[in-house]
């Protein structure tokens, strides 16, 4: 232990001169701003969807992307590589070039005609669409494994990653989807065990680094309300007649439903408030465990420009914050993927209680049985 603590403070006083060499080396960012850092330029750039992939420690260079977009002519396919650095690429009749600063469409592909920027139909493999194509393979290899195995030995207990796995699954569906769902659990069951590990498999990718991590899936807004909007398909497909009754027609005084459907109103914009607030939840926590990070990590170039020296102490710090907010940031990530599968059962579950509740109140009704003396 003692000689991992070495190596580690070791590492730490050999990044000191990190931030004095970067405030020389790194123009990325000069030039508009007077040769200063825009840390608000750089936070949502990394926060943001793009045409590449950000190679390692060089955000000159880009992993190239396909771009697929259908323009003026028709259907086009071709490299982002093509439109980086503000390149304009002709494709037979076509012009097409990433939007510039300032542009309406900024960080957008367009294309040109007549000298004016118009959006195509673009159904490019951004790095957010590429990223969730790396997290279905991840969380699907995993699952799949984890089958195969009980498949060729049974009931015996798997080991190591696979046995994690299998915890994890066994936790998810006992203690929230089996406790809440009662004998709908095995019906719902696939749904919501997806939705977890797939949450879970988005956020801990997001916080690596380098390829193929570094995406900030459930940080997109996007990807939460089309996770959220499964939720409330699956909650009011599935619903039962008692649970629409009671949106519609519920119990109530009658001058709450009638002349003015005052009750009903609110059942359904209540029906719109819970895939909300699972949106909003999820985007927020994820959202801002990052940009934290992003913060930290800016701070030692901000402070390296200022002094060399307070650049210096600034990076053992902001190396030792960050460190410990990505700590957290794992702990969060299942915490938050636990509370939107856990919120998804319970939306699930109160469109079904009614049936529940009269299947047990017919229980109570039914004669007890006879004690033999």
């Amino acid at each position: 232990m003692t000689r991992y603590l070495k190596i580690f403070i070791l590492s730490l006083i050999a990044l000191l001169p990190v931030s004095v060499r970067a405030s020389h080396a790194d123009d990325s960012h000069e030039g508009d701003h007077g040769g200063k850092i825009d840390p608000k330029e750089i936070i949502f750039e990394h926060l943001g969807d793009g045409y590449g992939w950000e190679v390692p420690f060089n955000h000159h260079k880009r992993i190239p992307l396909p771009i697929i977009v259908w323009g003026s002519d028709g259907l086009h396919i071709f490299s982002s590589a093509r439109v980086t650095d503000g390149q304009t690429y002709r494709d037979g009749n076509a012009e097409f070039r990433i939007a510039p600063k300032g542009s309406e469409y900024k960080g957008k592909l367009v294309e040109i005609v007549d000298g004016k920027e118009i959006r195509p139909w673009d159904i490019s493999i951004t790095k957010n669409v590429c990223a969730l194509f790396i997290a279905v393979i991840f969380v699907a290899a995993l699952l799949i494994h984890l089958a195969r195995h009980h498949k060729a030995n049974g009931f015996k207990a798997p080991r190591k990653t696979t046995g994690a796995i299998e915890a994890l699954v066994t936790f998810i569906y006992d203690g929230v989807i089996k406790s809440t769902l009662g004998d709908k659990a095995p019906k719902f069951a696939p749904y919501l065990l997806t939705v977890f590990f797939f949450i879970l498999g988005m956020n801990l990718l997001g916080l690596i680094v380098v390829f193929p991590g570094g995406a900030n899936l459930t940080g997109n807004i996007a990807v939460t309300l089309v996770l959220a909007v499964l939720t409330f398909l699956v909650t009011n497909i599935w619903g039962t007649k008692d649970y629409w009754k009671e949106i519609f027609w519920p119990d109530v005084p009658l001058w709450l439903k009638f002349p003015l459907p005052i009750m009903p109103v609110i059942e359904i914009f209540g029906m719109f408030t819970k895939p909300a607030a699972l949106t909003v939840r999820l985007f927020a926590n994820m959202m801002g465990g990052h940009m934290i990070v992003l913060v930290l990590t800016l701070l030692i170039f901000i402070f390296a420009a200022i002094n060399p020296v307070a650049g210096g102490a600034t990076t053992v710090v902001s190396v030792l914050f960050s460190i410990f907010m990505l700590l957290i940031d794992v702990l969060v990530s299942f915490i938050q993927a636990y509370v939107f599968t856990m919120l998804s059962t319970i939306f699930i579950s109160l469109a079904q209680h009614h049936e529940h509740h009269e299947e047990h109140k017919t229980d109570e009704h039914q004669p007890a049985p006879a004690v033999s003396k």
